[in-house]
């Protein structure tokens, strides 16, 4: 496993606590008869302070198993490297600092999201109701495919979500943790496999400024989805790797500068870095 990708396993622990989580829902859709009663339950249960809590701790089990994933990553870099010192010292007193903001922020972020679960299946339900009545079809029915739709709906948005936000929130961490002891370059990585987009494989090994992000898409012809940083989209499972020591890297090297890749040696890099 490379040192600076996220772990697979923390995204697939994320995605069963929130379908784990979101079992009460299904077994409220068994007990009720009427479309229109398991709406309204759904509905109280949502806004109750035992589901916003559940949203909270798994949120927080997420990002505090990312953090301290993370902060062996950068040990492990230290250990290596001549900035050794200063980066342990950063780690020492990262929940003091701009890092531990960070972490909060990303609890609550992901903790509302997980709140918002409920009412986006409940709005495909609500539509698929209106569709099935139209049909004639009684309410009994109804409820019976509801009480059915709802874990497969759930599953596939859980999974996204995890795979989205587990992502985003490793390469957030990431960049804070950088910019702590001023390592503003990173470069861009892609799981290697099959499923790469074109646009990101485009962005393998390629040195990316954290201030000045690409469009992978634009690079690639394809309709761009805005500029991002390695694994801050839907669905992607790139990551950054922080440029701890220049030397490390192979020269001449890609580098991403003035919306093009190019090829630059050690000397040209070391002129606009």
């Amino acid at each position: 496993m490379p040192l600076w990708a996220p772990k697979l396993i923390i995204e697939k622990r994320y995605a069963r606590s929130i379908q784990k989580l979101m079992q009460q829902f299904a077994l409220l859709a068994h007990s009720r008869a009427d479309p229109a009663d398991i709406l309204d339950a759904w509905k109280d249960y949502a806004a109750s302070a035992a589901f916003q809590k559940a949203a909270q701790d798994i949120a927080m089990k997420m990002v505090t198993h990312l953090f301290s994933d993370g902060q062996k990553s950068w040990r492990e870099a230290a250990r290596v490297n001549s900035r050794g010192r200063e980066i342990y010292q950063a780690l020492q007193e990262e929940l003091t600092g701009q890092t531990g903001v960070v972490y909060h922020e990303l609890i609550g972020q992901n903790a509302r999201l997980i709140g918002t679960l409920p009412e986006t299946i409940a709005e495909q339900v609500t539509r698929y109701v209106a569709k099935e009545q139209q049909k004639g079809r009684r309410a009994e029915e109804i409820a019976v495919d509801i009480a059915k739709i709802f874990p497969e709906k759930t599953k596939a948005r859980a999974e996204l979500i995890a795979r989205t936000e587990v992502s985003k929130a490793s390469t957030t961490l990431t960049r804070t943790r950088c910019e702590q002891v001023n390592i503003r370059w990173y470069v861009w990585r892609t799981s290697e496999d099959q499923r790469v987009r074109d646009s990101h494989a485009l962005m393998e090994d390629v040195l990316v400024c954290w201030n000045a992000p690409p469009s992978p898409e634009a690079l690639n012809h394809e309709r761009s989805y805005g500029r991002y940083h390695a694994g801050n989209t839907f669905n992607c499972r790139c990551y950054p790797e922080p440029v701890v020591k220049l030397e490390a890297l192979h020269w001449p090297h890609k580098v991403y500068y003035q919306d093009r890749i190019q090829m630059m040696t050690l000397a040209q890099f070391k002129q606009i870095a």
